[in-house]
């Protein structure tokens, strides 16, 4: 087992990519049973992975739901009990899994931003009048 200054130093991901890919598509049914297909100790790690990235955090609350305190606070100490903490909250557990569930839609303007009004170039007014003459 790894102490919690290990598992920082040492920062890899517990699960093969495919299955982390997997678990990040996966509805919460789906999420549920992948989770269940790894160990309990495997679980924390993978908890403790995803909660140091941003973009994966609402995965590592969905994964910490299934982890035991105890295993959290061994291999992540404050931060594992913070995380264990985080996923017994009832908005937390409410929330989809998916990270781009949370995401707002992008709504594009029709109207231009601005209106530039035509450049007045007397250099060229000036070029044209010494050729013609």
């Amino acid at each position: 087992m790894f102490s919690s200054r290990e598992a920082f130093e040492n920062d890899f991901c517990p699960v093969r990519d495919e299955l982390l890919g997997e678990m990040y598509r996966a509805n919460p049914n789906g999420l549920n049973q992948l989770v269940e297909s790894v160990s309990s100790e495997v679980r924390a790690m993978l908890a403790l992975f995803c909660y140091r990235r941003s973009h994966l955090h609402s995965l590592a609350v969905s994964i910490a739901a299934s982890c035991s305190e105890r295993e959290l606070f061994q291999l992540g100490g404050r931060v594992g009990s913070a995380l264990y903490a985080l996923s017994r909250e009832p908005a937390a557990r409410a929330a989809p899994s998916a990270s781009y569930g949370h995401r707002k839609p992008i709504t594009l303007s029709t109207k231009p931003l601005s209106t530039f009004s035509p450049i007045e170039d007397e250099l060229d007014d000036e070029l044209a009048e010494a050729v013609t003459a």
